[in-house]
């Protein structure tokens, strides 16, 4: 990393813990690519000390911050203003801190979830189709409100919990249509898109247990998961012949809104970028 100045730019991520998140490794990144005067700094705060910390950083210098598990939903209440999408989330994962100390709320999942797919499948077109969402957490909730943002004609929602996916509904609203999780097979019957958002079938999670056998041939399969990069999801997909997109990318095109927010650099995202990100899964 090149020596800071007096003048560097400051942002950082905010969780609890924030040990596990790539953040830091991604941002510091394009700091070193852009030879950036700035530094991106991994920032473990407890939830009963997150309102001072938070109130701190702009007094600090900070231009901003994202925010993980579990602050989130707290960072919005806190902040001054907030765009449309964190406010129909009830959550915001980026902060832009303004020299009068205003703090502005932003949730980028939904971006880096659209812009995920239109970088790595140009042709896909999410207007002609229903989607189908596997989950209805904060991950699920970010994606329905993307892809009814972005014409979705139908999106099911299929969740083990029915309540909480009438919840989503009720809170995005949009084209959602709630299944219960025993006609997860039936929602695939001419589903343009599959988004799995849970963490079943991972090491230690129990097994999605979703067949395939509905799905049309000319659908893509996603899985916001990437660690491994090919889930379970995903390599059984693969071998059924359907075109697949990872998780990484959303990951990576969420934290582009910020990036340039703070630092004034639109950041490139390339395979080098991807390779960098990935090594610090086995690091």
């Amino acid at each position: 990393m090149s020596a800071l100045s007096g003048a560097a730019r400051l942002a950082g991520v905010m969780g609890w813990p924030v040990a596990h998140s790539l953040s830091p490794r991604l941002h510091g990144y394009w700091l070193e690519h852009y030879k950036i005067d700035g530094a991106y700094i991994p920032m473990p705060v407890r939830p009963e000390d997150f309102e001072v910390a938070l109130k701190a950083l702009p007094k600090l210098g900070f231009a901003g911050v994202n925010l993980t598990v579990p602050h989130k939903e707290a960072a919005l209440v806190l902040a001054d203003t907030a765009d449309d999408l964190a406010r129909r989330l009830g959550a915001a994962n980026t902060l832009i801190f303004k020299a009068d100390g205003h703090i502005e709320a932003h949730n980028t999942d939904g971006y880096g979830f659209i812009e995920n797919l239109r970088d790595r499948e140009p042709g896909l077109k999410v207007d002609t189709a229903p989607a189908v969402v596997i989950g209805a957490g904060g991950s699920a909730r970010a994606v329905v409100a993307a892809l009814a943002d972005a014409g979705a004609p139908e999106i099911r929602v299929v969740n083990r919990t029915r309540e909480r996916a009438d919840v989503l509904k009720r809170d995005i609203g949009g084209p959602v249509t709630v299944l219960d999780w025993e006609h997860r097979t039936e929602a695939l019957d001419g589903a343009g898109l599959l988004v799995n958002t849970t963490t079943q079938g991972l090491r230690g999670q129990p097994a999605l247990e979703l067949s395939l056998d509905a799905l049309p041939k000319d659908a893509r399969v996603t899985d916001l998961n990437y660690a491994p990069l090919d889930t379970p999801l995903l390599v059984e997909a693969k071998a059924r012949g359907y075109r697949t997109i990872d998780g990484l990318g959303m990951l990576l095109h969420q934290a582009r809104p910020g990036f340039i927010a703070w630092f004034g650099v639109e950041p490139r995202i390339d395979d080098a970028l991807r390779h960098h990100v990935l090594a610090g899964l086995t690091t």
